[in-house]
């Protein structure tokens, strides 16, 4: 049997465990690597490749880097290879019909979300700070709209107490690596019938900001649980304590919720057992936060050079 030629899309962490997988397959025949060009990076600014480029280059495979996928110099490029199917996965460019309608089986996308919810550039995050119960992947044939395609399959997992974005992540990239490479096979056989979205139930997870991680004392302490949780490890919870000459930001990045009342943002204890803080409903007992500049820490170890007293009110 002739191995399917494919043109893999990616730049992300999230898209090494599909790449990795379908390398290893000799049914497949990877064509090239298309990813994001290299960016500044760090206080030097250095070029810095994606993890793909990096996981490419490992594998010995072609790589080409656009500036933007809708250049018709690129599109003609990929035309040559006459791919039969192109996988996308965490590319971070929406892709023009001239593209999609390239390959003979068309393109495949590996979403972190059960669709069609979650739709959007940060499913996993917001997944967590919803307090969804589960959430999955989703190998959907691409359209020409955002995560509109239709679905081919489905793989689903509970979210756990114990899952921060990075741990989702991790779980879900190689979910959807193992789904996609099941997938394929039948769906080239004509053995799978493409299901259209529901518009119903459809929600759209943004692209997660600095500021969506300050901590709102006012929420209840289950909410603020959840959001600490979706955003560990970036771009970390935070809150800040007061401050001479100015205010000090704190990153939590452990707590637990406890049935304490006070007022919203207050201290209500502080001990080796945890720093305990007062929101909209019960509170949360911090178990790590870091300073500032300074490492993470234990609550026991942080109030061993921070002494925080009850009554100081944090924002």
């Amino acid at each position: 049997m002739t191995p399917l030629r494919i043109i893999f899309m990616g730049t992300a962490e999230l898209s090494c465990a599909s790449l990795e997988k379908l390398c290893a397959d000799k049914n497949f025949a990877v064509l090239a690597v298309i990813t994001q060009p290299d960016k500044p990076k760090g206080r030097e600014l250095k070029l810095t490749p994606s993890p793909v480029k990096i996981l490419a280059e490992k594998l010995q495979l072609p790589v080409r880097q656009p500036l933007k996928a809708r250049d018709e110099h690129f599109i003609a490029e990929l035309r040559e290879l006459n791919a039969d199917l192109m996988v996308v996965v965490a590319y971070g460019q929406i892709l023009p019909p001239a593209i999609l309608d390239l390959p003979r089986f068309g393109c495949l996308n590996v979403h972190t979300s059960l669709l069609p919810k979650y739709r959007g550039a940060a499913p996993i995050q917001w997944a967590i700070a919803d307090g969804e119960p589960e959430t999955g992947v989703t190998i959907m044939k691409m359209d020409a709209g955002l995560d509109t395609g239709p679905i081919l399959s489905v793989r689903r997992t509970p979210i756990l107490p114990t899952d921060d974005s990075q741990i989702l992540h991790d779980r879900l990239a190689q979910l959807g690596a193992a789904l996609l490479m099941e997938t394929i096979p039948d769906y080239v056989a004509g053995k799978i019938t493409p299901q259209p979205q529901l518009a119903a139930g459809s929600t759209y997870a943004a692209k997660i900001k600095k500021e969506d991680a300050h901590i709102d004392w006012n929420l209840p302490a289950q909410k603020i649980w959840h959001r600490l949780r979706a955003f560990t490890p970036w771009p970390g919870a935070f809150t800040f304590l007061p401050a001479e000459p100015k205010a000090q930001l704190l990153k939590i990045w452990k707590a637990e919720v406890v049935e304490k009342s006070g007022d919203c943002g207050t201290v209500l204890a502080a001990d080796k057992t945890g720093i305990i803080i007062a929101c909209g409903e019960n509170a949360l007992r911090v178990l790590e936060l870091q300073r500032e500049g300074g490492k993470r820490l234990s609550a026991e170890q942080f109030l061993q050079g921070v002494p925080l007293k009850a009554g100081i009110k944090l924002g």
